[in-house]
């Protein structure tokens, strides 16, 4: 008799414990139906003539696990959100040292073991950061601050790189503190490494184009020590991001140095490299003199909050709607239009940034744009509708013979992929598009304390619906809808947040909204 009640009580134990395990999956509000159906059409299109960890026929699995599911009236947002996740799926590598994301599909010869490139990293680790498997992310951030490091020729510092500002992000979105406790001391040993490398007497970073990874620029040379607003803002950012992570981890002398440093950063970028006459954050060369060319890498410190919020700076950005300034058919040229040596540096026979639209430079703008937008009171001329009209831009960019592709850089007046059908070019892994959808168009902002914060960037009367699901944020998983007429999602008229399948907001605006998860 005891034993047979001890069998009741473990069954009743194992049926509870069942159901608690349940109950911590919440139930999708979104169908996987328009991820299944992309997905089969991407591979069927597809020669697949390369298969790294994820081949195609384990993509859908991998992806309905994994990342946020959305959905939206826009088809062309809609159809390039879900290749972008399938290109970026293409990129994960298991390698003895970890998990890895290449930048290149095939083989190129300057790269390091694995196939490995720094240019892109922090554009890939913002993509990254919101799969719900973190330790892809966390094995690639680490491969390049100790293995790579090991190499007879490390490869890290061959890029410019803002890979601190981007390990916070991602620890905003997983809250892992034990992780960027632990390698805040490889972040503050490479970031000493810049500055013996690349510091100049002034305070100010210089940097060679090429190894910003916009090599053949109008302001560029590979051999003058430039002052450019790409490298001294990603180091303002990196010790921003250090600054916090100091914080977080109660380290109070590092979390004064690198306070210290991103102020003396911040005035030096703004008292050197802002060129009042024009108008613009130019590079400067060793004479002193400014580059006399807006380009797009002007925009870059507002991917890191770095300008102040003043009238003058703001202006700025009407450069960016102007078709003699950065607006063509294709997308964000790199180089004003109306500026002589436009496009004067060869076509295709080099990675021209004298103006070819680059994926990797619009992914920076857009993001600077949406930091304008949204934490800045001076706006100038910019609005929603600009971010929403750029970055449909964008995704209607992602096109070659008809079917989706994303290559290396664009002819800014007819879309040509200026590799042609070079192998390398192919699902080129070099910039961002998700995360410009998921933190900014939607408007999910990852925060330090336990609240939810949205602010989206969708204009007024645009979507009458729109959904994102399966965020894991925090530990949980976060849920938004917006239904205008209520007959979309019959969850209710207006915008509704759920966090593990509960609601806990409802209001008839989508507007800017902060709530406690």
């Amino acid at each position: 008799m005891i034993k047979k009640l001890h069998l009741l009580f473990l069954c009743i134990s194992i049926i509870c414990l069942g159901a608690m395990k349940s109950s911590a999956q919440p139930k999708r509000l979104l169908s996987l139906e328009k991820l299944k159906s992309n997905i089969s059409y991407f591979n069927s299109i597809d020669t697949e003539t390369v298969k790294n960890y994820i081949p195609n026929d384990k993509a859908y699995d991998f992806l309905a696990k994994n990342i946020p599911i959305f959905e939206c009236p826009d088809s062309a947002i809609q159809r390039i959100y879900y290749y972008r996740w399938w290109t970026f799926r293409k990129h994960l590598k298991q390698t003895p040292d970890g998990f890895i994301f290449d930048e290149f599909i095939t083989p190129v010869s300057f790269s390091g073991i694995y196939n490995s490139g720094s240019s892109a990293l922090g554009h890939q680790i913002n993509e990254g950061r919101w799969l719900r498997d973190t330790q892809y992310i966390k094995d690639y951030i680490s491969f390049w601050l100790y293995v790579d490091p090991k190499q007879a020729k490390p490869k890290f510092h061959n890029f410019s790189s803002w890979i601190d500002d981007a390990v916070y992000s991602f620890y905003l979105v997983n809250k892992d503190k034990a992780f960027v406790q632990k390698i805040l001391p490889a972040l503050d040993k490479d970031y000493k490494q810049w500055e013996t490398e690349k510091q100049l007497p002034s305070g100010l970073f210089y940097q060679f184009d090429v190894k910003d990874a916009m090599e053949e620029s109008i302001s560029g040379s590979r051999k003058d020590k430039n002052r450019r607003p790409t490298i001294n803002s990603y180091m303002y950012g990196n010790a921003m991001a250090l600054t916090k992570i100091a914080a977080l981890t109660g380290n109070d002398t590092l979390k004064a140095k690198y306070t210290a440093k991103a102020a003396e950063l911040k005035k030096l970028t703004q008292d050197s490299l802002w060129d009042a006459e024009a108008s613009f954050f130019e590079a400067k060369h060793p004479n002193g003199k400014f580059a006399d060319a807006r380009e797009e890498l002007g925009f870059i410190p507002w991917y890191f909050n770095l300008p102040d919020d003043k009238p003058a700076y703001a202006k700025q950005w009407d450069q960016l709607t102007d078709p003699t300034g950065f607006n063509a058919l294709w997308g964000i040229t790199t180089a004003e239009r109306r500026h002589p040596l436009f496009r004067t540096h060869g076509s295709g026979h080099s990675c021209e940034w004298d103006g070819a639209v680059w994926p990797f430079a619009t992914t920076q703008t857009l993001k600077g744009l949406a930091n304008l937008l949204t934490n800045y009171t001076n706006k100038g001329s910019m609005t929603s509708k600009v971010f929403y009209d750029e970055l449909h831009k964008y995704a209607m960019s992602h096109i070659k013979r008809g079917v989706p592709y994303l290559g290396e850089y664009q002819d800014e007046k007819t879309g040509y992929w200026l590799k042609g059908d070079n192998p390398r070019s192919s699902y080129y892994n070099h910039s961002g598009f998700v995360d410009l959808v998921i933190n900014d168009l939607v408007g999910l902002k990852p925060r330090a304390d336990n609240m939810l914060e949205l602010y989206p960037l969708i204009p007024q009367g645009k979507w009458k619906w729109f959904g994102l699901d399966n965020v894991l944020y925090h530990g949980r998983t976060i849920s938004v809808l917006w239904d205008e007429t209520g007959t979309k999602y019959h969850k209710g008229k207006g915008l509704s947040i759920y966090a593990d399948g509960k609601l806990i907001y409802h209001g008839s605006a989508l507007k800017h909204v902060v709530v406690k998860m």
